[in-house]
């Protein structure tokens, strides 16, 4: 960069410039700070680092201050000056302040280039002339003279470079006061006008740059704000899909509608399920509420009496409200007979209906391979109509019903060793242990009684009873046989039946199951207490009493017919 401020990068002269050659450009470069045009000091230009701020007008007053020279001087112009030198400080730089003013009496310094006063000669002054004012700029900077204008000006130079007019690559200040952002902006800087005057004009003149620069700054900023705009509402719309409430009904819903729920169903695939039949609104509303509700997690597998358009949180509370539900319940130690008469009722069916079908399509409904279908078997099914829930509809026919029952009794007993049970107890495979299971569940009252009561069996089965001769003696399996459930019944009637359900007649195991045992009954006769229980009795039918020996049974036993007035 040169001390003109031009930027970096050579102009060449032109021949038709009147200073070509080696006019006034004698090839002498003053010294840092000095005007080589006549004496004047030369104010450093905006790029130049290294020039000194000197004042002129600071300089016009010192002068001003001497005798005669009360006329404002024209700063332009050819006056006589004591030349000025660069000021040092320790050796360093120049600091960039006006030096003091040198008294009349002081010697000035030799001048090494013959310049200014005192007895050391003039140079001569090229540009004295009216032809040389002003002052000739660099070539960067000089405008053409009107009065030399050459006769045909190219419209183009093609060693020129064509001049950037956004500020971002003129380096020129946004703020509309034409200064660079090099400077400070003092405003009380006297050399700011003279910086205006010859550093800022060329920028001023060109404000159809600076229009055009405001235009595309707005042109920026409409972009700006559009895609702010298009990215808000894109992002509005990702959170609204993706964090966003999920869409819900309001209420409770009205109507009715029957929604059955398979097995193994999770969350999703329930809201699924209630979506399209109308029920709820979204599959996010539902699995939400699902997880807001402390229960919501405990919805099982079945048929559900629901409403239309719900809100998904009243959806979850009706499910998880067992009386919402179509189900089908069976209680354990219910027997098929009574199993029957659930399923006629419940599908709006004539009594008996299901025990036709039952007959009649015993061997489609899935029983297992050791499931005895002997002669003197009542009900093959007995025992296979596993006590659970089971959903049901309108449409549900007794075969689809009947055939579920089978299905979940097969799972149930594939969980327990019902074979490795058979062999140690002495028994004829599962079907005993499901007949052991189910007298265990109808004389049984508590989980504890499940267990004594196992024991009970197991130990009358043996060969060396004779207490009993390996007769169970139990009321249930007659009970069982006449279809009935009697507390009071002569020991004339239950000591005659010939009937192989009749334990009290038969020694060892009834045919078959005496009801559908549930799986702590189960899970008891596989695991029986090793106490000596041999007998058992209930006073009042709520709790139950073990003994070991015939004679503490008898005395309980006389306290029994004389409660009921048995004989």
């Amino acid at each position: 960069m040169t001390e003109y401020g031009r930027g970096p990068g050579s102009e060449p002269w032109h021949p038709e410039d009147p200073l070509y050659g080696d006019q006034g450009w004698g090839g002498q470069q003053p010294a840092h700070g000095q005007n080589q045009y006549g004496g004047q000091q030369q104010q450093p230009y905006p790029h130049d680092p290294y020039a000194q701020q000197q004042d002129p007008y600071a300089q016009q007053q010192q002068y001003q201050q001497q005798p005669g020279y009360g006329v404002p001087q024209d700063p332009y112009a050819q006056q006589p000056q004591q030349p000025q030198q660069p000021q040092y400080d320790n050796g360093g730089w120049g600091t960039g302040q006006q030096p003091a003013a040198m008294p009349y009496d002081a010697q000035p310094a030799a001048d090494p280039y013959g310049g200014g006063q005192g007895g050391y000669g003039e140079t001569q002054d090229h540009y004295g002339t009216s032809e040389a004012y002003p002052p000739p700029q660099p070539p960067g900077r000089r405008e053409a003279a009107p009065q030399q204008a050459p006769a045909q000006t190219p419209d183009w130079d093609p060693e020129v470079q064509p001049e950037e007019t956004h500020p971002f690559f003129t380096g020129t200040d946004d703020s509309g006061d034409g200064k660079d952002d090099d400077y400070d902006d003092h405003d009380d800087d006297p050399r700011e006008s003279r910086r205006g005057s010859r550093g800022g004009n060329e920028r001023r003149g060109k404000g159809k740059k600076k229009n055009r620069s405001g235009c595309a700054c707005l042109v920026v900023s409409l972009i700006l704000v559009g895609g702010l705009g298009g990215v808000s509402y894109f992002g509005y719309s990702y959170w609204k899909d993706h964090y966003g409430a999920a869409p819900d009904y309001e209420g409770s819903g009205s109507g009715s509608v029957e929604v059955e729920i398979p097995k193994g169903s999770y969350g999703t695939d329930i809201g699924n399920i209630l979506k399209k039949q109308g029920v709820v609104k979204s599959v996010d509303a539902f699995v939400a509420a699902q997880g807001e509700n402390p229960k919501g997690k405990s919805i099982q597998a079945g048929v559900y009496l629901l409403h239309e358009k719900m809100s998904a949180a009243e959806a979850v509370k009706m499910m998880v409200d067992p009386n919402s539900q179509n189900l089908l319940v069976i209680p354990e130690g219910y027997r098929n007979a009574y199993v029957y008469d659930l399923v006629d009722k419940k599908l709006s069916l004539k009594k008996g209906t299901t025990k036709e079908v039952a007959a009649a399509k015993r061997s489609q409904l899935g029983l297992p391979d050791w499931a005895v279908n002997g002669r003197n078997v009542k009900d093959p099914l007995e025992g296979f109509l596993y006590p659970a829930a089971y959903p049901v509809t309108k449409e549900t026919k007794p075969e689809a019903i009947l055939k579920k029952m089978v299905e979940r009794s097969n799972e149930e007993y594939k969980k327990l060793d019902l074979e490795g049970a058979a062999k140690k107890y002495k028994l004829d495979g599962p079907w005993q242990v499901l007949t052991v299971a189910s007298l265990v569940q109808a004389e049984g009252l508590t989980h504890d009684d499940f267990r004594k009561m196992a024991e009970v069996v197991y130990n009358r089965l043996k060969p060396d009873n004779i207490a009993t001769n390996r007769k169970l003696q139990f009321d249930s399996a007659f009970n069982y046989l006449k279809g009935q459930s009697k507390i009071k019944i002569s020991s004339n009637e239950i000591l005659t039946n010939p009937d192989p359900y009749n334990t009290y007649y038969h020694a060892g195991l009834p045919p078959g199951p005496i009801s559908n045992p549930g799986d702590e009954a189960l899970r008891a006769t596989l695991s029986p207490t090793g106490d000596g229980w041999m007998y058992f009795i209930s006073l009042d039918g709520k709790k139950t009493q073990f003994t070991k020996t015939a004679a503490e049974h008898e005395k309980l036993n006389k306290k029994f017919k004389e409660k009921h007035g048995l004989e």
